[in-house]
């Protein structure tokens, strides 16, 4: 799974607005992800390098919505240094719907949290709808994920005491959207995921499926130029599983970019091409039949 250290570090925020803090001081309670990162590999090799020399190639791949780029994460463990990713390279166009898998241990989590700004990387390039953001700080990541990036989690992450248009309003809170405008655009979010009747519900008395059709509201609400989906069925049984796979599926033929990390097969046979991490590179890419 995405690690991340908050609510408001996945979304990309500062908590600048007294609205917004009003929303969220009272949500310190609410567990968090955990929060140390996981070491995608177990492979262990001595230090021989410095790791953070970032080649620049000459132009963006305009033409793609997301390219890395001999794409290395290298934690440094002493005197040892761990490779959680060694090389990757991988281009996702836009509009298309891709699954990433792997085992545990593999390196599936660390690219998600490349893919979406929640890291940098040792070495090599990341380009994200044409602007090259691995060598971004993190104020620039942050901005890069409020604009660009719709998160949806395994557990949703929504705000407890906060009610399903608020919690899908935050991003625009974030990105400072006036408060008119905010409520009208988070309810047609909703809207769109058949949430209408809902909107002033707070999460307890929300199903587990209706709580994931919230975040996929708050994902959708800035229009972002991808959906990262993180374990998105993880927490559902099989049937509500299925409908937020539905969901995706008509966001997908809306026009919407889409990649969802998942260890599940089943769920995996819903895009349209599948990318298999193992011991931090690609071992597999394949193009799979559309679904009827």
């Amino acid at each position: 799974m995405i690690r991340a250290r908050s609510l408001e570090h996945k979304i990309g925020a500062r908590l600048t607005s007294p609205e917004l803090e009003r929303l969220t001081r009272t949500e310190q309670s609410v567990s968090e992800p955990e929060k140390e990162k996981k070491m995608a590999t177990a492979e262990v090799l001595p230090i021989d390098r410095p790791t953070s020399d970032r080649p620049h190639s000459s132009a963006a791949p305009d033409s793609f919505m997301i390219t890395t780029e001999d794409l290395w994460k290298t934690y440094d463990m002493g005197s040892e240094q761990v490779h959680a990713l060694r090389g990757v390279n991988l281009r996702i166009q836009r509009n298309e719907y891709v699954a990433i898998m792997g085992p545990s241990g593999s390196g599936k989590s660390t690219l998600m949290n490349l893919i979406g700004c929640l890291d940098s990387p040792s070495k090599g390039n990341y380009w994200l709808n044409g602007q090259l953001v691995s060598d971004h700080d993190d104020d620039e990541l942050a901005r890069i994920r409020n604009k660009e990036i719709g998160f949806v989690f395994q557990t949703f992450n929504l705000l407890a005491r906060a009610t399903a248009l608020h919690n899908v309003e935050l991003p625009l809170i974030y990105a400072g959207i006036p408060a008119n405008e905010r409520a009208e655009r988070a309810k047609g979010a909703l809207s769109a995921v058949g949430m209408d009747g809902r909107m002033n519900h707070k999460p307890n008395e929300l199903s587990g499926g209706q709580r994931q059709r919230v975040a996929i509201a708050r994902a959708l609400v800035n229009k972002p130029s991808i959906i990262l989906a993180d374990e998105p069925t993880g927490n559902l049984d099989s049937q509500t599983g299925n409908e937020i796979m539905a969901l995706f599926d008509r966001l997908h033929s809306e026009g919407n970019t889409i990649v969802l990390v998942t260890h599940e097969h089943d769920i995996a046979e819903y895009a349209h091409r599948v990318v298999h991490i193992r011991d931090g590179v690609v071992a597999k890419d394949e193009t799979k039949e559309r679904r009827p």
